[in-house]
């Protein structure tokens, strides 16, 4: 059934852009009804974020943000076997673009969990003149776990590390000045993870970012994609690198809790941007402090 699959979007990707958008729209609208446990997911993970929120409004947004995912998806197919003149015209990068992904010394570029995290990798990739390395998570699929590797590594790719390595692979590859692209903000349970708020209510929040960087004296530049109107395509902006990140005490992390703090400052700051754009179909708030009672 897998290879069917992928055989249906290896020839959905000869289709206009636009076109693929259309049916990702159309297929976001259908998967509303039908998907009731991620349905429920997502309608909690926004009433637990934005309380302030009426019913209606968490609802259109949820809604929104399914149409988001499907695209996603569909748009897998063309990221990953369109050509690279047909991906220039729909990835518009921005941002210190020759510094972060040219300049000396260790990068970690810190992407994030909005719908359009496979396109910042592939405007990335597509743009640098070194190769670059990340994670993924392995699938477990053969089929698709090989489509996904090969999708992601079509660039300027090193390597790309599995998250079971951990640290390790991430490291290694920052300690030979190869910038690292990494999604540090899903819940993968408490091991390497502080309960650090996001949108004031504790989270699991990996503390890959700040250890890293400060092990290897890597420049942390965030990336943030943003999933365009119509057939427009995909906006990822390259932020400017953090300051003092992470400030060090005698060299040591002087408060790592507060780096974290940071890093979902700025995440709630982007979601505020685009809310329909984060991936809320994921429980972000699975993981619980010692006591506390599941959030879902």
């Amino acid at each position: 059934m897998t290879r069917v699959l992928l055989g249906l979007l290896w020839l959905l990707h000869w289709l206009p852009y636009g076109v693929q958008a259309a049916l990702g729209r159309a297929l976001g609208r259908a998967l509303w009804p039908l998907a009731r446990k991620r349905r429920r997911i997502a309608l909690r993970n926004l009433e637990l974020c934005f309380p302030q929120w009426s019913a209606e409004q968490r609802e259109r947004v949820a809604r929104e943000h399914f149409v988001c995912v499907a695209r996603a998806l569909l748009e897998r197919a063309f990221l990953w076997w369109g050509s690279p003149r047909r991906l220039r015209r729909v990835l518009h990068l921005k941002g210190p673009i020759d510094e972060a992904l040219h300049g000396d010394g260790a990068v970690l570029l810190v992407g994030l969990h909005f719908e359009g995290m496979d396109a910042a990798w592939t405007a990335l990739t597509l743009a640098s003149r070194r190769p670059l390395s990340g994670m993924y998570t392995p699938q477990k699929s053969q089929s698709l776990d090989r489509w996904v590797l090969a999708g992601r590594s079509r660039f300027a790719t090193e390597r790309i590390v599995s998250r079971h390595e951990g640290a390790t692979g991430m490291l290694r590859a920052l300690r030979r000045h190869t910038p690292f692209y990494t999604l540090p903000d899903m819940d993968f349970g408490p091991k390497h993870s502080r309960f650090v708020p996001f949108f004031g209510i504790p989270a699991a929040t990996l503390d890959v970012v700040p250890r890293l960087a400060a092990s290897a004296h890597a420049r942390v530049y965030p990336v943030v994609a943003r999933m365009l109107a119509g057939s427009q395509g995909y906006e990822i902006t390259i932020h400017p690198a953090w300051e003092d990140y992470p400030r060090l005490r005698d060299g040591r992390i002087a408060d790592i809790d507060a780096e974290l703090a940071r890093l979902n400052t700025f995440i709630e700051q982007r979601v505020a941007e685009m809310p329909s754009q984060y991936h809320w179909v994921h429980k972000r708030f699975k993981t619980r402090p010692p006591g506390e009672d599941s959030l879902y």
